[in-house]
């Protein structure tokens, strides 16, 4: 039985694993790579397995960066099932015609600037219609029930406690008379999030592939993070500017607005406060939430039962479905708040109510989600003074504030506890989804508690597990970093010496031309 890991390997986005057994290869999630442009042209290659020889794909959770490439993958060829829960498939339809949408509209915008240029024109990853076509492959299942999915190959989804729907992957596989047992955590969450139940415990394995997203960091402890809320919007309304939270449109908007909602019923919301929902995604995702009351944990059905309201709807709550609704914001100024999405600042609406806002010293900008390495969210976010959106260089004068407690990541602790469950003697764990820093901090914090080899696999990296016994363990992948380092910086010296024998022979003949196209192509290619 072989493991790869096509995606999220070193870097938290991109999920996809390959597993090959006698008798199928089959995936788990198939997700678009988040964050710089080196990350992000991994989406436009070819994948590193033909589409047509995998039998099907079982989904975490909804998440783009889980599902963000399943449209390519049945477009170029995989006409196998996409095995998820039921959540995850009602997510799943409207979050990846809205991702093709995005598509469509970053490459259009593109080639306006090609096409004046003369450079060649793109073409888009997939399109709205292409997603709309997969969303036919899809299968839900039942949580919490072992289904055979494959001869040898039995699954069984249960509660990760992350988003509405998300899910922990059990599986067993049976070669040659041996099983093992894998179990894909997908993206865990924190215990005691509003609306959903806690991640479900997992008491054996023999090997987890796990996620490391805040595996070196711990959520400050509070009280309350409502409480945390409800002092940037006092200070917010104070300062007489706009309160801008770019959130998910899954999740972290239900999140908001359960909080909302318990200010408003403790009589603790200013009622003349504007709240707008400016995202058609996070709107139709909002519906689904109240759909899925099944999911629901014990709190928020209670306010169900006792309120006879939903938790996720106040009376000052506006949805803004047009361009033109969300357009008309950028004229009101002050006690507002404007919650969009995307989570990182990447795309959609967001982007445009800080090219309106960010500019404001009366202005605030609250993130309360994890921000990738190279998005505009997370340029923010580390204090940078200048940034670019939508092409023009905008000054960062709003107050910049993070509530990290609404993350719906375990952090180091949660994924400790949550790992202290297992009763059986696991094999190995693989760390992925998750900053090089993150991975060691987790790989660290887990060695100094449990005899468990511990694997960070690099991306395209391959695993037989019947042969892991004699594998190397984590030093082998530390030495291998190491000589990685040392291969790093030698390339990055010789570039260096090819620079400058350029630039010296370029200056002898006058030939100023090269050395503008030379450091063009190495800045297009750095992302700058």
């Amino acid at each position: 039985m072989k493991l790869r890991f096509l995606g999220a390997a070193r870097t938290v986005t991109g999920s996809f694993f390959l597993i090959e057994t006698e008798t199928s290869r089959f995936a788990i999630d198939c997700g678009l790579f988040q964050g710089p442009r080196a990350l992000q042209e991994r989406n436009c290659r070819d994948f590193a397995v033909e589409p047509e020889s995998i039998d099907f794909v079982i989904l975490t959770h909804a998440h783009i960066d889980h599902i963000g490439l399943v449209p390519k993958l049945c477009k170029h060829g995989f006409t196998g099932k996409i095995y998820c829960s039921h959540a995850t498939e009602d997510l799943a339809g409207v979050l990846l015609p809205d991702s093709g949408h995005i598509q469509e509209f970053e490459v259009e915008r593109k080639n306006r600037k090609n096409k004046r240029a003369g450079k060649p024109l793109l073409v888009p990853i997939y399109t709205a219609k292409d997603a709309v076509e997969c969303l036919d492959q899809f299968r839900s299942l039942n949580m919490d029930e072992i289904i055979e999915l494959a001869p040898g190959v039995k699954v069984r989804l249960r509660n990760a406690g992350h988003i509405l729907g998300a899910c922990i992957v059990e599986l067993w596989i049976e070669e040659r008379g041996e099983k093992l047992k894998l179990v894909f955590t997908g993206d865990l969450g924190t215990p005691d999030q509003p609306i959903i139940k806690n991640p479900t415990i997992i008491e054996n394995a023999d090997y987890i592939i796990m996620e490391s997203t805040y595996g070196n960091r711990l959520h400050p402890k509070t009280d309350s993070r409502k409480e945390e809320l409800k002092t940037v919007i006092d200070r917010a309304m104070t300062k007489g500017g706009n309160l801008i939270i770019p959130a998910f449109a899954v999740e972290r908007t239900q999140d908001l607005l359960y909080d909302l909602y318990e200010l408003n019923a403790e009589g603790r919301l200013d009622p003349n406060i504007e709240i707008y929902i400016d995202s058609p995604l996070a709107i139709a995702a909002t519906r689904i939430f109240q759909k899925h009351i099944d999911l629901y944990d014990d709190d928020a059905r209670k306010i169900l039962e006792d309120h006879k309201s939903h938790p996720l709807m106040l009376d000052q709550l506006k949805f803004s479905h047009t361009h033109q609704e969300s357009m008309a914001l950028n004229c009101k100024l002050g006690n507002m708040i404007i919650i969009s999405a995307s989570g990182m600042c990447e795309a959609g609406r967001i982007k445009h109510h800080l090219k309106n806002n960010i500019w404001r010293p009366e202005a605030t900008v609250l993130f309360v989600g994890y921000q990738a390495q190279g998005t505009l969210g997370r340029k923010i976010l580390d204090g940078e003074k200048l940034v670019t959106i939508h092409g023009e260089k905008i000054a960062v004068k709003a107050e910049i504030n993070n509530i990290e407690t609404y993350s719906a990541h375990a952090d180091q602790e949660g994924l400790l506890d949550w790992l202290r469950h297992f009763k059986s003697n696991i094999k190995g764990i693989f760390l992925v989804h998750g900053e090089e820093e993150s991975q060691d901090g987790l790989a660290a914090a887990i060695k100094a508690e449990y005899d468990i080899p511990i694997y960070i696999p690099e991306i395209l990296d391959e695993f037989v597990l019947e042969e892991m016994e004699q594998a190397p363990k984590l030093q082998y992948y530390t030495d291998k970093r190491k000589d990685q380092a040392s291969r790093a910086e030698k390339a990055y010296l010789d570039l260096c010496l090819q620079l400058h024998d350029m630039y010296r022979d370029s200056v002898k003949d006058s030939n100023y031309r090269q050395i503008i196209r030379t450091v063009e192509k190495i800045e297009e290619v750095i992302g700058k």
